[in-house]
């Protein structure tokens, strides 16, 4: 039995299909019982469990020869990161408590960084999970190519996207969900002991000028990459509604800078998802 937490979104959803489609046993693990309702009409089993619930998510790991975690995403976190780690306590106790023999954990490019950052809350999990004596592999992917989803707008309306990643000519590790999903479901299949880092990016280094040009391949009409000042991102973020942006705020400084990196990006797999077949399906789902 696969299990499979976060099957809700892009990530894991890619992970239960692909399963699926190899005719494996997958119980989707839900907050909300009506979201299971999609997953059980294809045949899943569904365990309903909060991720900071030890005690009913034990009871969804229970009888899984692998499982598949993915955290929850906290953009606007409290100093410290207690949402986190409330989550990792829980994962941990369950993990603990239900001895799968083999665990895919969701981490990020970075999760190996010693700056505190937003990508921190990975770094915390990783560190608690590689305590137990499950087969464990963390997979790192990198820029999530789908983040352009909040730049369909802007490059529709005035033929622009802003970039907080500068210069905007320079390409970094980018990937889309959909290969990230593939890939854990050939990573949770697979038979191996102790802990493995495994690093994923598409199959080419995207710039935000790169995405520009997707978007304009797109859209059928001229976009441009703007950069955002540095000096306004904490008052921007704050007029968005963020309590607590430094972290985010050192995350993007530590992709400009570049102590967020591959630690040898020589042997990163690769995806197969390009920058614009990316666009073109968010161009889509937004509507024209």
């Amino acid at each position: 039995m696969y299990t499979i937490t976060g099957i809700t979104g892009k990530v894991g959803g890619a992970l239960a299909r692909a399963l699926l489609a190899k005719g494996q046993p997958v119980r989707a693990v839900v907050r909300d019982a009506a979201k299971g309702q999609q997953w059980a009409a294809l045949g899943c089993e569904v365990a309903v469990a909060a991720m900071e619930d030890a005690v009913a998510l034990t009871e969804a790991f229970n009888g899984a020869t692998a499982l598949f975690i993915l955290p929850p995403p906290v953009f606007d976190p409290e100093p410290g990161y207690p949402e986190a780690q409330a989550v990792i306590d829980s994962v941990a106790a369950a993990l603990k408590a239900s001895r799968p023999a083999r665990v895919v954990c969701l981490s990020t490019v970075g999760a190996d960084a010693v700056q505190d950052n937003l990508l921190s809350q990975r770094t915390m999990m990783e560190a608690a999970l590689s305590a137990l004596p499950a087969a464990l592999t963390f997979l790192r992917p990198a820029w999530f190519l789908d983040n352009a989803v909040w730049d369909v707008t802007s490059a529709r309306e005035t033929g622009l996207i802003q970039s907080f990643l500068v210069p905007t000519d320079r390409a970094l590790p980018m990937v889309a969900a959909e290969d990230v999903g593939r890939a854990a479901a050939e990573l949770i299949q697979q038979d191996w002991t102790g802990i493995r880092i495994v690093e994923l990016e598409g199959p080419a280094r995207v710039s935000p000028d790169d995405l520009a040009a997707a978007f304009a391949a797109v859209l059928g009409k001229p976009v441009r990459a703007m950069p955002v000042p540095r000096e306004t991102w904490e008052t921007l973020f704050r007029s968005q509604g963020m309590k607590n942006p430094q972290p985010r705020l050192r995350m993007l400084d530590g992709f400009n800078e570049g102590w967020i990196a591959f630690s040898d990006e020589t042997k990163t797999i690769k995806g197969m998802t390009d920058a614009t077949a990316v666009v073109a399906a968010l161009v889509a789902g937004i509507g024209a």
